[in-house]
């Protein structure tokens, strides 16, 4: 369906009001009465040489960097330190994190990871910028340690893809 002059300005007004497409073609019905298909209101911001401005992405989540244990006396003992309290080791140990090719669905990246216990799991970062991780074993959490380093490794894989 074709618009005239005064119609197709309307729409580029629309675009810079920052009205998405399916809004733009609700409007194009009530306002202009005129019926399109979503495709063909892309094809019409296309033949315009419009861009839809697209929202601004949810900002990941910074990630503290990790604070690592201080190198151990030549002769000290071989145990690892504990947090205080917790009985768990206070730094993350050997952590390896991978990026999936591609993503698992509802995830802007995803990937796996294996703790230093040698237990692992799958780990995405959804649509709306949240992370999330699932163990492979029902009911695992990583300690404290792992989870710092995790998010530090995370954090540089995912800055080399540019996120």
């Amino acid at each position: 369906m074709n618009l005239d002059e005064g119609q197709r300005r309307k729409v580029a007004e629309w675009i810079e009001e920052g009205l998405k497409v399916a809004e733009i073609q609700t409007r194009i019905g009530k306002d202009l009465g005129v019926t399109m298909t979503y495709m063909d209101v892309r094809f019409l911001i296309d033949d315009l040489k419009l861009k839809p401005k697209d929202a601004e992405p949810p900002a990941l989540p910074t990630i503290a960097a990790a604070k690592q244990p201080a190198p151990a006396a030549a002769g000290a003992s071989a145990a690892p330190a504990t947090n205080p309290g917790l009985g768990e080791p206070a730094a993350g140990g050997n952590v390896s994190v991978a990026v999936d090719h591609v993503a698992r669905p509802g995830a802007i990246v995803s990937g796996r990871v294996t703790f230093s216990d040698g237990q692992g799991g799958a780990w995405l970062i959804d649509q709306m910028g949240r992370p999330g991780l699932v163990p492979d074993q029902q009911g695992y959490r990583p300690s404290p340690g792992d989870i710092t380093v995790f998010q530090t490794k995370l954090q540089d894989e995912l800055a080399k893809l540019g996120f």
